[in-house]
């Protein structure tokens, strides 16, 4: 999509420096005329600026175009832009976890540390509909791919020979879209992922300090890469001294997690409260 974009910015360029040409005029005299930056006419020619509908339009007056030419670049621009918004809708979909999910497919070992989302691997579809919907661009199609594509690799977990460990922090449980029952079914859908025995799931406590200050969640894939998440997406670092640093900051935060049955313990409490959640807003 992005090479899309690129090509029809390139075509405007060309029709632009076409008309420049048959004018007669220089970048530099076009831009006197224009009242822009010589710069700026270069970089819309050679296709590496998209310009706004004024400059466009201070452009076309400049040249002198007529009705019909003018409507041309126009829609030249036009369909730059419509590539452009595409583009922006397709990285909605993948933006908070097309790297991760790619990533997994073919790992064998997958450590997973978050301090306010649950894994990508847990969500439930409501859950993961929430955090696609947070997404810059996100549409109504877009978001559904994406939701069915998660919820689609999360058959990994089953598959006999791959191992999981998922540690969260007790924060990570509380922080809640869309309404109680949500939350509730969410976390009986880890009560139920929790049993299997290719996961181990563990939950530092708020009782429990923090053995490092967390600044965001990652995932480490085998021993050869780790996915960074942050507001504008994902990262994936291969590079082997990062992939050690984060091994060593999620062997600390494992330590610090509980796990078995005090994880349920745990995660039939935080049920209980968002029921009493839930029945404090229906009495209101």
């Amino acid at each position: 999509m992005g090479s899309e974009r690129q090509d029809r910015l390139k075509a405007l360029g060309t029709r632009l420096r076409g008309l420049r040409t048959e004018a007669g005029l220089t970048g530099a005299t076009l831009a006197q005329l224009a009242g822009v930056g010589q710069p700026t006419v270069s970089k819309v020619e050679t296709g590496r600026m998209v310009p706004s509908v004024d400059v466009l339009g201070r452009l076309s007056r400049a040249l002198g175009l007529d009705e019909t030419t003018t409507r041309e670049v126009r829609d030249l621009l036009s369909a730059v832009e419509a590539a452009q918004h595409a583009t922006q809708a397709a990285g909605a979909e993948t933006a908070l976890g097309g790297a991760l999910d790619e990533a997994v497919r073919s790992a064998q070992l997958v450590r997973s540390f978050q301090c306010v989302v649950l894994p990508a691997m847990l969500q439930s579809a409501e859950y993961a509909r929430h955090v696609f919907d947070s997404a810059p661009a996100a549409t109504p199609e877009g978001v559904g791919r994406a939701v069915a594509a998660r919820i689609e690799r999360q058959s990994l977990l089953y598959e006999p020979g791959r191992e999981w460990v998922f540690v969260l922090t007790e924060g990570v449980l509380r922080t809640w879209p869309g309404s109680p029952s949500l939350m509730l079914a969410q976390l009986d859908r880890l009560l139920a992922v929790e049993s299997l025995s290719t996961v181990r799931l563990g939950v530092i406590p708020w009782r429990q300090a923090v053995p490092v200050m967390p600044r965001h969640g990652f995932s480490l894939c085998d021993r050869e890469a780790v996915v960074v998440e942050t507001f504008r997406g994902q990262r994936v670092l291969d590079d082997s001294a990062d992939v050690t640093s984060y091994e060593g900051t999620f062997s600390r935060f494992e330590e610090a997690a509980t796990f078995g049955s005090d994880v349920r313990a745990l995660l039939l409490q935080v049920m209980k409260d968002f029921r009493a959640l839930g029945d404090d807003n229906t009495t209101r």
